[in-house]
């Protein structure tokens, strides 16, 4: 009988501490539509790693890797589907419309001037509308480098651009900023970017070296062009109700972490962009470093395009206002 008790206290004690277990661990859910390596991806695994190492595993995380779209990774997050994205600029085109200049060709002067804007009244604006719109914090947000673009035929200067089946992402406000520039845009969303461009549905692209890299666009585009048409940042977004469910203590370390993989990120971008481009260059890559009189042309004929946008699309502020930051 006391051989039957014990086996039963036993198994008791077991069950009791699964459940304590299950009780005490918070599985955190987080997705990237980037690929493996990519520099935002990168910022994700980094991430989990600190947070699960800093709470010995009682905080342990499920990652998505390149399997949602940025739409998709956008919506699953605003909706709770997922607890984090690590991600584009998809969140603020979408809940914060009006202040998605910060993400948008020829607008902005450097990556500097970014933070400047980010740091101010400008970039809270802007945060305020995600977290009031998309029920997400922003937790963080990452330089990924200069845009620059892809073709199978040189880019030499205006005329090249002209008809150009040019591959961008579904945001329309970069649609009309290219289409002013003559190009014929082909909106495909980023995990079908390589497929478009190896089928000849579009035969040009525009990203950071990283997303060019990432997805191995050496494979299907022959030349590299040097344009710096956007600066590229990556954003970290955490669902509302569960960052509020964290305790004070997780709270702190989650904004700390994505504070600190954020500016890894960052320095690492900044120092290695010129190896990024070698290793383009050692792929079979051409590359075109358009003139200062080139890229004045292109930038003055984007002009009227990006001008009208802040009239109806951006009239929290002015173009010169955002320069002057």
């Amino acid at each position: 009988m006391k051989k039957y008790f014990t086996l039963f206290s036993f198994i008791l004690l077991v069950f009791f501490v699964s459940a304590l277990s299950a009780q005490t661990t918070t599985v955190i859910k987080a997705t990237s539509p980037f690929p493996e390596g990519h520099i935002i991806t990168q910022a994700m695994i980094e991430f989990k790693d600190i947070v699960e190492k800093e709470t010995k595993g009682r905080i342990r995380f499920e990652l998505s890797i390149a399997k949602d779209t940025e739409e998709q990774a956008n919506e699953r997050c605003s909706k709770g589907e997922a607890d984090m994205q690590f991600t584009g600029g998809r969140a603020i085109e979408v809940f914060a419309p009006h202040y998605f200049f910060i993400n948008a060709p020829f607008v902005l002067k450097d990556y500097e001037h970014f933070f400047r804007i980010m740091k101010g009244s400008i970039g809270e604006k802007a945060k305020e509308q995600v977290l009031k719109n998309g029920n997400m914090y922003t937790l963080g947000y990452l330089y990924r480098g200069y845009r620059q673009m892809t073709s199978n035929k040189p880019i030499l200067g205006l005329k090249d651009l002209e008809g150009l089946r040019l591959r961008l992402p579904v945001v329309p406000t970069w649609v009309k900023v290219w289409e002013a520039l003559g190009t014929k845009p082909v909106t495909v969303p980023l995990t079908g970017l390589y497929q478009a461009l190896k089928d000849g549905t579009a035969e040009a692209s525009e990203g950071d070296l990283t997303q060019i890299s990432g997805y191995k666009l050496y494979e299907v585009q022959k030349y590299l062009i040097i344009t710096n048409h956007l600066v590229s940042f990556g954003w970290v977004h955490m669902y509302r109700p569960t960052f509020d469910r964290l305790s004070k203590a997780d709270q702190e370390l989650f904004v700390k972490t994505a504070e600190k993989v954020c500016d890894n990120a960052t320095k690492k971008i900044l120092a290695s962009e010129n190896d990024i481009l070698r290793l383009l260059m050692d792929n079979g890559m051409t590359v075109i470093y358009l003139d200062a009189k080139t890229m004045s042309q292109i930038r003055e004929k984007a002009k009227p395009a990006v001008e009208e946008l802040f009239k109806t699309t951006w009239p929290v502020t002015t173009w010169e206002e955002v320069l002057r930051q």
